[in-house]
């Protein structure tokens, strides 16, 4: 199986490190002085005090590795249509895409069993450049749960969690994901097949369109906004508006919303990706976590008060820093 994972920051550098040690045909599309270090010394990996380091193929230019049996695309949402040119350049008639993107995908209708059936996000993919350009046939659901850093070019540091849950749209538990699954318990993952993969993506979604945009404001941590009664209030009322559209949708929550919380807040003074985003000047991940929320309450005819106010001060937050565009 040849294995190109576009996109090889702290994520997609841990994936590809356990993949090249379990013998996978595995490379790695990276930038800038991360790419520089793994082409120079090859790929480290720090995972529970032990060191190790991978001699992998790594580049800038997705053209010089040829067709590809899977790509495993790690960027951040608003990332993706800037680079589906040079994606493309990996596709071959059967390969699969697995899309290891937090937030909705833009895939989401795809196959899906309800009226809405093939219906596209606007906000994700304004112009169908994604569904044109790498199809949705292709797409293979993941939710990613480890955390991980790049602590210093080359150096990808891990630090909790080891699973990647995945599912085809349709529910499938076809020859490829199968493949895909075995391919990284080898890698040293759980790997699950899931039957219903977009209820595991609100599980984690659920977090994020609530949490982040609220860290960013305030620029607290989880547990700070979970032991602040406003704040905690704020973050569940947005979590039970965002329930009920997803299962107007057809979604089950295998756990209640006070459950979610106390799972966030247990994490700790974690300060959420969107907060950093914000703290080190890079385009804020928006998009993916709270407008497609607001669009499929849009679509299903769901009141979302209080997922509208945070995502016009989040947007707003954002613009002043020179941070997002809106879709």
């Amino acid at each position: 199986m040849k294995v190109c994972i576009y996109g090889a920051g702290a994520i997609g550098g841990y994936l590809g490190a356990g993949l090249a040690h379990a013998g996978a045909d595995v490379s790695l599309v990276a930038r800038g002085p991360h790419l520089a270090a793994i082409q120079a010394n090859g790929l480290t990996l720090i995972k529970d005090g032990e060191t190790t380091t991978a001699s992998v193929r790594a580049t800038d230019d997705p053209a010089t590795l040829g067709m590809q049996d899977v790509v495993i695309v790690t960027l951040k949402a608003h990332s993706v249509i800037p680079a589906l040119d040079q994606i493309a350049t990996l596709l071959g008639p059967d390969t699969a895409v697995v899309w290891g993107v937090n937030g909705v995908p833009w895939w989401y209708f795809h196959g899906l069993d309800r009226p809405w059936r093939d219906a596209r996000l606007r906000c994700l993919d304004p112009n169908d450049a994604q569904w044109q350009t790498l199809g949705p046939d292709r797409m293979i659901g993941c939710v990613v749960y480890p955390a991980c850093e790049v602590t210093a070019p080359g150096v990808i540091t891990h630090i909790e969690g080891n699973r990647f849950s995945l599912g085809e749209p349709s529910g499938e538990k076809t020859d490829r994901v199968t493949a895909l699954s075995k391919a990284l318990i080898a890698g040293g993952f759980k790997a699950p097949v899931r039957p219903r993969i977009r209820d595991e993506i609100w599980i984690k979604l659920w977090g994020n369109l609530s949490f982040n945009p609220v860290s960013a404001l305030t620029h607290a941590t989880l547990e700070d906004i979970g032991n602040d009664e406003g704040t905690r209030a704020l973050v569940r009322a947005m979590m039970v508006e965002a329930q009920t559209v997803a299962e107007k949708l057809g979604v089950r929550f295998a756990v209640d919303v006070n459950k979610r919380i106390a799972g966030a807040v247990a994490v700790g003074a974690h300060r959420t990706s969107m907060l950093q985003d914000l703290e080190r000047g890079r385009p804020m991940e928006i998009d993916a976590l709270v407008t497609a929320v607001q669009e499929l309450a849009r679509l299903t005819e769901t009141p979302s008060p209080m997922i509208d106010t945070v995502l016009a001060l989040v947007q707003e937050r954002a613009i002043q820093a020179g941070l997002y565009q809106t879709p």
